[in-house]
């Protein structure tokens, strides 16, 4: 069995660069660079850091600094260093937000969009995050509402489970599992972080093919995996998931609503 929580491996980061992240990450990911951007860190940690949608954003709003990428996935972060040159201010390193291979006190800020939810351990997630913040630094996070508050995922949801019999594959509930911002809150304070702050983000995202978006939503996450060993045909649940994503949002191009919540505190 996969374990669908980490298993970003194969071709599904190229879909989930192309197909799923100007959809669904960009505008989240502009948001957050420009969060970092606003504390004027030197040294920024990136962590679970993808194919480097974040990592862009945040290397052009930085006047002045260096981020290092990371990300528990390999295959996520040779798409993210296809789009960076030897002199740009990142540099790459596969780890484990959980168990992080750095010096305390290394890094003025550590960012993290949507990465929360796929860490089995958050509270030593956030041990480590202020382990290597220096006294003072920020740490800013990202996480998702919740399947109704992102409508698209429960279209995922209810066509997987037309398509299996009244059960889905359960990844898609997943990234939208983490969405209670006053227990995230209580959480963060228990880790010794100070002064947290939380912005609930709403956003109309442009779809300009849902027959594109679709087939990166079955090819582009570990739910792949799920409908591969229940024997499924991705292309056929994408079509109709296309199709019924015309039905709710309209004719593309479309707009679908997103929400998310941004989490930012101070490294006591």
């Amino acid at each position: 069995m996969v374990d669908t929580n980490s298993a970003f491996v194969g071709d599904i980061p190229g879909y989930y660069d192309r197909e799923m992240g100007p959809v669904i990450f960009d505008h989240m990911a502009r948001i957050m660079a420009q969060k970092t951007a606003a504390v004027s860190p030197r040294q920024v940690l990136e962590l679970a850091a993808g194919t480097g949608i974040v990592t862009r954003h945040v290397s052009s709003a930085l006047e002045d600094g260096h981020i290092v990428v990371t990300d528990l996935n390999e295959p996520m972060l040779d798409i993210a260093r296809t789009k960076f040159i030897e002199t740009d201010n990142v540099s790459f390193q596969t780890a484990d937000a959980q168990e992080l291979p750095f010096d305390d006190a290394s890094f003025d800020a550590v960012i993290c969009q949507f990465g929360h939810m796929f860490f089995p351990d958050r509270a030593k997630a956030y041990a480590e995050a202020l382990r290597v913040l220096k006294p003072g630094g920020i740490y800013l996070f990202s996480t998702w509402g919740t399947n109704a508050e992102n409508p698209y995922s429960e279209l995922v949801i209810e066509t997987l489970s037309a398509a299996f019999d009244g059960h889905p594959p359960g990844f898609m509930k997943v990234p939208f599992s983490l969405h209670d911002a006053a227990a995230i809150l209580d959480e963060v304070a228990q880790a010794g972080f100070v002064e947290p702050r939380h912005e609930y983000v709403e956003h109309a995202s442009t779809v300009a093919s849902f027959d594109n978006f679709a087939l990166g939503l079955m090819l582009g996450s570990p739910a792949y995996f799920e409908v591969l060993e229940r024997d499924g045909d991705h292309n056929e649940i994408a079509s109709d998931l296309a199709h019924n994503m015309r039905v709710r949002f309209g004719s593309e191009p479309s707009a679908i609503p997103l929400k998310a919540h941004f989490f930012q505190m101070v490294s006591a």
